[in-house]
């Protein structure tokens, strides 16, 4: 399958330290990954150089076959769809949910002079009724819900058809109902066989969406493992990657962990 995403040996060097240490990933367009690790393991940084928000020290990062420090990243990005919580705080809270939307087709955070033609929102609307939004079109993003918020960011990222989708914790901070029916949403759509390449970030394997195929686990920057989750995703490597021992179970699809007794 074609490759969309390319580490070869990068480091991230801040303050004398390395946050992302001789990292190696290839990521295909058939494949949905879920990175993990604990705080300041450097998952984060690794979507930011997957987004192009962030260049390397050293190494080679290729995206849709282009690489960073030799193409112009402004007209990458929008074949890339990110969604974070760092993005969420800068949509203007007075802005419609139809427009937050909708003007990712000119990669812009508020609407202003732009001239959108009526396919632009078709195809907005229909995007907001895949993730169940479309009952809040005419409401304003700052009287959302977590839950609400979170999926106007992911419909926004998809709203273009990005050719890989990445994803910065987006079942943080929501309660279990939301929590859970993000993740439904999320599995469906990863099970899509016309779903773009998606990579996540996450703290927890309870929130592994179902139908998400590899893992990479990091830890102090470093790759602990790396794979197709029904290998990778073990007690032992989870005690590795946490430093503390984990036992983990999976049940139809979906994981749990906790301290090993």
């Amino acid at each position: 399958m074609p490759q969309v995403l390319e580490f070869a040996d990068v480091v991230v060097r801040r303050n004398a330290r390395n946050i992302v240490d001789e990292v190696s990933w290839t990521v295909s367009d058939d494949q949905r990954w879920v990175i993990l690790g604990p705080n300041g393991a450097g998952k984060t940084t690794v979507l930011q150089l997957a987004a192009t928000l962030m260049h390397p020290t050293s190494g080679i990062v290729g995206i849709l076959d282009e690489v960073m420090g030799h193409t112009d990243v402004f007209e990458l990005r929008p074949r890339i769809g990110f969604a974070s919580s760092a993005m969420a705080k800068r949509v203007p809270q007075d802005e419609t949910v139809l427009d937050v939307v909708l003007t990712a087709a000119y990669s812009v955070l508020g609407r202003w002079n732009e001239d959108y033609e009526s396919i632009d929102e078709r195809r907005a609307r229909r995007v907001l009724a895949e993730w169940h939004l479309d009952d809040l079109a005419d409401r304003t993003f700052g009287t959302l819900s977590d839950g609400e918020q979170k999926r106007v960011q992911i419909a926004r990222a998809v709203m273009t058809d990005p050719e890989v989708l990445l994803l910065d914790e987006p079942t943080a901070s929501l309660d279990l109902g939301a929590r859970e029916q993000l993740l439904s949403l999320l599995g469906g759509y990863a099970q899509e066989p016309t779903t773009p390449a998606m990579i996540m970030v996450t703290h927890h394997v309870e929130e592994i969406p179902v139908g998400f195929t590899h893992v990479l686990l990091l830890r102090d920057g470093k790759v602990v493992a790396q794979g197709p989750i029904a290998e990778t995703l073990t007690a032992e490597a989870l005690t590795e990657t946490f430093g503390v021992p984990i036992a983990l179970s999976e049940d139809g699809g979906r994981f749990a962990a906790r301290a090993a007794s």
